[in-house]
């Protein structure tokens, strides 16, 4: 009997030391690997955050909500997590042009580096009749300022002429966005590749639904905007076949309209008796509210999803629901 208890014993001895074995030599089988995608704004942390949903992959935004995104610098915390994560997601554009110098020490063998702007196609940034023009109201200015247009504009015939970034405003271009995501994404963690497809799918098949319900509220109904504001809206527009009339271009440094802007914009909305006029998100609705205040025309928020309230960012609003409060704003 006692040998038996001796045999179990040793038996229970070997079996432990087995497991703990194998346990130890499979550990990373056993574990939870973790990822990381850093995007600088609203719309790609938005877009990461939706098709990694459920996963082993986290989503950081860099901006802080309710910031201004064009005048956003990095801290040095921020440049370590984008050299630590495995996908980076930018703009593109004006907004974050302060990429492209940490982008030189970033390790593109470990970090995914995603380019909005690459993604789909894009189209210039225009001047339409009545807008500020950044460069002549530059040389209207003092001789600093003067120095300062005339950098910018050596800066543009080394560069050529600057694209819109504001792509994701249009749903079919937000559509092809995530899918692109996804398949980044799905490159990182393979392991999670279905459910990471399965939460693309689902997310284009949001944006469509509000795509659909955008163009019944538009389409043969609407064929002209005012905003009287910056205008980040060139590939709605596009998308939608609207024209439009706005106190700046969507990337603009300007806060302050000219005379000759504000008048443009008045006469205009006098003129066509146009009963509703638009500012976007996180503006002070200055030059919007010069406007109705001459015009009687009420004043709606259009969103181009650059960023959002902290308040929203903390109840998780997302570019579809962005999305539906401007088919709000747009059908009245």
């Amino acid at each position: 009997m006692k040998n038996l208890k001796k045999l179990w014993a040793i038996f229970g001895l070997v079996l432990v030391v087995g497991l703990l074995a194998f346990l130890v030599l499979n550990r990373e089988k056993f574990e939870q690997k973790k990822y990381s995608v850093v995007s600088t704004s609203f719309p790609g942390y938005d877009f990461a955050r939706a098709v990694t949903k459920n996963t082993n992959i986290s989503t950081k935004m860099l901006v802080k909500p309710g910031a201004e995104t064009h005048t956003y610098e990095p801290t040095p915390q921020d440049i370590i997590d984008i050299k630590n994560a495995d996908m980076f997601v930018y703009v593109g554009g004006d907004s974050d042009d302060w990429v492209k110098k940490v982008l030189k020490d970033v390790d593109t063998k470990k970090t995914h580096v995603v380019k909005l702007v690459d993604l789909v196609s894009t189209v210039e940034e225009e001047i339409v009749e009545g807008m500020e023009d950044e460069d002549e109201h530059d040389h209207n200015h003092d001789h600093d300022h003067e120095s300062h247009a005339h950098k910018h504009e050596h800066d543009e015939e080394e560069e050529g002429p600057e694209i819109d970034e504001h792509v994701w405003t249009s749903p079919k271009k937000a559509m092809e966005i995530v899918k692109k995501i996804a398949e980044v994404a799905s490159e990182i963690d393979a392991d999670e590749k279905t459910k990471i497809n399965d939460n693309a799918e689902k997310y284009v098949a949001e944006i469509a639904q509000v795509d659909k319900d955008l163009h019944q509220a538009i389409d043969g109904k609407i064929s002209e905007i005012v905003v009287a504001d910056r205008f980040p809206f060139r590939y709605f527009a596009d998308e939608f076949g609207l024209k439009y009339a706005a106190a700046f271009s969507g990337c603009s440094e300007q806060t302050e309209a000219s005379a000759k802007t504000i008048s443009f914009l008045i006469n205009k909305v006098k003129q066509e008796k146009i009963k509703k006029i638009y500012k976007i998100e996180l503006s002070n609705g200055k030059i919007a509210e010069t406007v109705s205040k001459d015009t009687g025309a009420e004043v709606l928020e259009l969103h181009s999803a650059h960023n959002v309230t902290a308040d929203d960012f903390s109840k998780g609003v997302t570019y579809v629901d962005l999305m539906k409060r401007n088919l709000l704003a747009l059908s009245k």
